[in-house]
């Protein structure tokens, strides 16, 4: 038998138990009970990756990645799953990728890097690029976190120490790309110790045929993968009242200003 063979067999799931076919007015099936332990609002964070106007946006920088993510839905289930952190208690950041207008500081050690910088917009601090990209709702109590460099929004960023101060051990990833940014932050959540979940259809990446692959071949076999949908009915089903919510997260002013 292949290794191949053993990673297909060892990250394909297993059909659920309690699976039947849908009825159109049948409720919506119940979350899986390990999701639910792991997606515990007082113990989870929610990341958003790059859903900036220069990157996902009408006017961004890359309009094929902009363009699946509108059409693939992969946004607006971004949204959905923000506000849904909000609702129930999970602390949500997000991370912007963003550049000085000099350059400072900036990596040039790969040709991704180098063909950024010749992009006609640029994710400049301070403009309109590096804001957070319409639908997703942003709160008083989000976490923006700005790299100036690199390819992970974790790796050499405050995301790990925020993360260990709020009291957070699992990390939901959602966002762009599917191509780099979104793996690199799976890989490094996952060598940090957190238990990384991905919803599937909260991120996106070029080509659109791209995305599926990547989770079935690579981000299945680090990350328990689910959807937006299934992520939402776990938080709903423990969710933090605001009592409880105050106890367990330290005030924002502990942490510097983003």
């Amino acid at each position: 038998m292949t290794q191949g063979t053993l990673l297909s067999r060892a990250v394909t799931p297993r059909p659920r138990e309690d699976a039947v076919t849908p009825r159109e007015d049948a409720a919506p099936p119940r979350p899986r009970e390990d999701l639910v332990e792991l997606l515990r609002p007082e113990g989870c964070a929610l990341l958003t990756v790059e859903c900036q106007r220069g990157v996902v946006g009408p006017d961004g920088a890359l309009p094929e990645l902009a363009a699946v993510a509108q059409e693939s839905g992969a946004l607006g289930r971004v949204a959905q799953l923000v506000a849904a952190a909000h609702d129930t208690g999970v602390q949500v950041l997000h991370a912007v990728a963003e550049r000085r207008a000099d350059g400072r500081g900036a990596s040039r050690n790969a040709p991704l890097f180098r063909a950024v910088e010749r992009l006609p917009v640029r994710q400049l601090t301070g403009s309109a690029a590096v804001e957070i990209a319409e639908p997703v709702p942003v709160a008083a109590e989000d976490l923006v976190v700005r790299r100036l460099h690199g390819l992970s929004p974790i790796a050499g960023t405050e995301v790990d120490a925020l993360l260990r101060n709020l009291g957070r051990r699992t990390l939901v990833i959602i966002g762009v790309s599917a191509n780099v940014a979104i793996p690199a932050a799976v890989f490094d959540a996952v060598n940090l110790g957190y238990a990384a979940v991905v919803p599937e259809d909260a991120i996106a990446g070029v080509p659109a045929s791209y995305t599926p692959a990547m989770v079935r071949h690579t981000l299945a076999l680090v990350a328990a993968v689910t959807t937006a949908d299934e992520v939402a009915a776990c938080w709903r089903r423990t969710a933090v009242t605001p009592s409880r919510q105050t106890a367990v997260t330290p005030s924002r002013s502990s942490f510097p200003a983003p």
